[in-house]
């Protein structure tokens, strides 16, 4: 952490106090400057709005996406999500960016932290490939045991479990969250780029056959060499112009050249391979729709349990509840490690707050029909830019809001343009990792398991598990049990389960 604020542009001059200069002295923005506490925090309105778009554009992938996933599989009755025999992509479209900008704006203004929500991906593709195809199960169904998980996480964090297990994990595992999401991201982009593809003799390879080809691979390393040139040089908004400029070459390289959307050979269709990753930056039509909130309130909280059952119901909601628990753990505190606001005994301003709101996304994905909504670690993108307050969240929750009626401009931001922000965000939560003490048995191995199972399973729950598991093996194996907090042992059971679920569906279900 304390390297991203060395290394931020927009940080205040060295030498100089973040809360050295008054709020009197910034006339017309002083309630907002109190609010937020933007000037205490070291920030600027200009770096909170930057690193709100930043975020955002960061983000607004999962507009697209989420559709992709929830809206192009049917339930059970054949019914798709917004009603109907066929996909109603755009009212998923619109529900999703809906959920998402209500939720990032109430994260900013009651828990004042950067960090904006979305449909959780994971989350999203266990309910369309895993729950929704149930006998008996519909897409209400399905939300309304979303809507349940919500309830329960809600409950923890009220009680005061949640934020116990927060404290509960000690300060190495934290910050080896922030190091293991960091190459999680890094490697997100690079995938989601094209520039690392899956191979059939080895899991992963350099673009296409082991090269880099394609229009769409240029821009993605011109826009992530030029990000890394302006952050060298240190240009405020380095990864806004990069994202910006990378999106207009795209644009021109698809108006010249006509590239298209990716598609996979098959057979003996040669597809496009050469096409765009997932949006193709072009506008055809209006830029303008009305939206279509059809996903919204089709809930039924009834429905998911007669269809699952008690005990199948119970096995659903259990598997959300893990992943979504412990993702924005780690997801919190990686954002806050890379915004400096990790005090000295390991906790994060307004904790229990940021934990509500995104207990309350899970809720809120439910009743709009658009799956859970998670915190999201594209939030560092924002951080990244100089983001420290929650206005950058507020920032992120209007441009949703705006996306719903601009959804082809939001599709217009290719992955190849957005993604180079991923990769040099990943470098500077990696950085963090000269503050664990790998000399040390019982602090290496953890964070080892932490740090390489994020991207290496794809997944950050499943580095968090691994790890904390292994801290409460190697301290039990050593004779210092009673050095271990109650609650990692009983964290460490949970993750055991989460990690045999798929051998307890089968027996449950």
């Amino acid at each position: 952490m304390r390297a991203m604020q060395q290394a931020d542009p927009s940080s205040p001059p060295s030498g100089s106090s973040p809360t050295a200069r008054p709020t009197a002295e910034r006339p017309g923005l002083s309630g907002l400057d109190r609010y937020f506490r933007i000037t205490e925090r070291g920030s600027t309105l200009a770096r909170e709005v930057r690193g709100g778009l930043v975020t955002f554009v960061a983000m607004s992938y999962i507009v697209v996406l989420n559709p992709l996933i929830i809206g192009t599989v049917p339930d059970s009755t054949g019914h798709f999500l917004g009603g109907g025999t066929e996909p109603n992509l755009p009212a998923v479209a619109a529900g999703t960016a809906l959920i998402a900008g209500l939720l990032s704006i109430f994260m900013g203004t009651w828990s004042k932290f950067p960090l904006a929500l979305a449909a959780g991906l994971g989350l999203n593709a266990y309910l369309a490939y895993s729950v929704a195809p149930l006998p008996g199960m519909t897409w209400g169904g399905a939300m309304g045991l979303v809507l349940l998980e919500g309830v329960v996480i809600l409950l923890l964090v009220l009680t005061g479990f949640r934020r116990a297990v927060f404290r509960a994990v000690p300060p190495f595992l934290k910050t080896a969250m922030a190091v293991g999401i960091g190459l999680f991201i890094a490697f997100l982009g690079l995938y989601n780029a094209k520039f690392v593809t899956t191979a059939a003799g080895t899991p992963v390879q350099l673009g296409n056959d082991g090269s880099l080809t394609g229009w769409p691979t240029l821009v993605f390393v011109t826009g992530l060499l030029l990000m890394i040139v302006l952050w060298v040089r240190k240009v405020p908004g380095a990864i806004l112009i990069a994202i910006v400029v990378a999106t207009g070459l795209a644009m021109l390289l698809e108006r010249v050249l006509h590239l298209g959307a990716f598609t996979a050979p098959a057979g003996d269709d040669p597809g496009n391979p050469g096409g765009w990753a997932m949006n193709v930056p072009a506008v055809s039509g209006s830029v303008i729709q009305v939206p279509d909130f059809a996903t919204l309130f089709t809930v039924d909280p009834v429905g998911g349990i007669t269809a699952a059952g008690v005990i199948g119901a119970s096995v659903i909601v259990f598997s959300l509840l893990l992943a979504d628990f412990f993702d924005t753990m780690g997801t919190m505190v990686g954002v806050a490690s890379e915004a400096d606001l990790v005090d000295e005994d390991g906790d994060i301003p307004h904790s229990q707050r940021i934990l509500v709101v995104d207990s309350v996304g899970a809720i809120a994905g439910g009743l709009g029909g658009v799956s859970s909504n998670t915190s999201f670690v594209e939030s560092t993108t924002g951080v990244a830019e100089g983001a420290r307050t929650g206005l950058a969240a507020v920032v992120v929750g209007l441009a949703f809001l705006a996306s719903t009626f601009f959804s082809p401009l939001v599709a217009m931001v290719p992955y190849e343009a957005a993604t180079p922000a991923l990769v040099m965000v990943g470098f500077l939560m990696m950085s963090q990792i000269n503050e664990i003490d790998f000399s040390d048995i019982e602090i290496a191995l953890p964070a080892f398991l932490t740090i390489i199972l994020m991207p290496f399973a794809y997944s950050i729950t499943v580095g968090m598990g691994a790890g904390f598991i292994m801290y409460v093996l190697i301290r039990v194996v050593r004779g210092k049990a009673r050095e271990v907090h109650w609650l990692m042992y009983l964290i460490s059971a949970l993750f055991i389960a989460y990690f045999l679920r798929g051998a307890l569906e089968s027996l449950l279900l």
